[in-house]
């Protein structure tokens, strides 16, 4: 049985366990959370290092990615390095593959038409495919990034003007400490409304779910999220806000959407391919095998 582990500085409140299978294999998929504590995030590394076949490394990215450009979080550097027998992973690679295919069959199967519709993206160099497929697609995005990680008030209403101005804050950016940029530990339960006229003003809010969550108004009129990672309490609180649709890019596992972290885990150690050795056209292969689809929840079912 293949073992991954998904190693989070989020909130240990949202850990989960199970088996299942999996391409045809038998897999243990855990999830840890450190409550935003970095010495327990790496000693778990330092302790499973060898012992899994993958890491997932959640509650953080490796890098943030501005129109083809890598930028790597200097912070991240501090986990990655204790993983020296097992690969470990961010996402990176189905950020950049599932979720554009997802944003696309979203689209092409009529799941919902996204064509016009207004898009509101957090945080869009977390997840640069996904808004390149948006902007593919038809969809009137609003880019929140100088917003809700930096503190600016700043919409952005192009990948353009995201690609000019990203690259070149980009490099000031990794450089600040990661909990900063993005909700870790306890912060990940606490929700503080913030420039909420672009969440009302939106049709669809898109993008990581954490930061999504995190500037959440408490009455919204009918917007569907499409995002990654989402427990029943997730979609419970949802409800309750008025969200009427939840769209998530990866599928259902153990009664859970897990983050991409973790399904980029799973891949990778089915492929057994070195991590510099595999492409995106490798990630697109595997999902084509394993025929991956959006997951839906409509909120009035629920």
């Amino acid at each position: 049985m293949k073992h991954i582990l998904s190693v989070s500085l989020g909130s240990s409140k949202r850990d989960h366990a199970f088996e299942t299978d999996f391409a045809g294999e038998k897999f243990r998929i855990e999830r840890i959370g450190t409550d935003g504590d970095w010495d327990k995030a790496i000693d778990l590394i330092k302790t499973n290092d060898g012992k899994v076949d993958a890491f997932g490394m959640g509650g953080i990215d490796l890098y943030i990615n501005v129109a083809g450009k890598r930028f790597i979080i200097e912070d991240a550097k501090r986990l990655i390095v204790h993983a020296k027998k097992s690969p470990i992973v961010d996402g990176s690679g189905l950020k950049n593959t599932l979720e554009r295919k997802c944003i696309m069959d979203i689209q092409n199967t009529g799941v919902l038409d996204l064509r016009g519709k207004k898009v509101l993206m957090v945080c869009a160099v977390d997840r640069f495919g996904m808004a390149e497929a948006f902007e593919e697609v038809g969809a009137n995005l609003t880019l929140g990034d100088f917003i809700y990680t930096v503190g600016v008030p700043l919409p952005l209403k192009s990948l353009q003007a995201l690609k000019v101005l990203g690259r070149m804050a980009a490099p000031f950016i990794v450089k600040m400490p990661f909990d900063k940029l993005y909700p870790t530990g306890d912060q990940q339960n606490d929700i503080i409304p913030k420039h909420s006229k672009y969440y009302y003003n939106a049709d669809i809010l898109a993008g990581d779910f954490n930061y999504i969550r995190r500037y959440l108004p408490e009455n919204l009129a009918g917007q569907v999220i499409i995002t990654n990672t989402t427990t029943t309490e997730d979609i419970a609180l949802l409800k309750s806000r008025g969200i009427s649709k939840v769209i998530t890019t990866t599928p259902d596992m153990g009664g859970r959407s897990f983050g991409t972290n973790v399904i980029e885990a799973l891949i990778v150690s089915i492929m057994k391919k070195p991590l510099d050795k595999i492409a995106p056209e490798d990630y697109y292969s595997m999902l084509k095998e394993l025929d991956l689809n959006p997951g839906v929840i409509d909120l009035s079912e629920v």
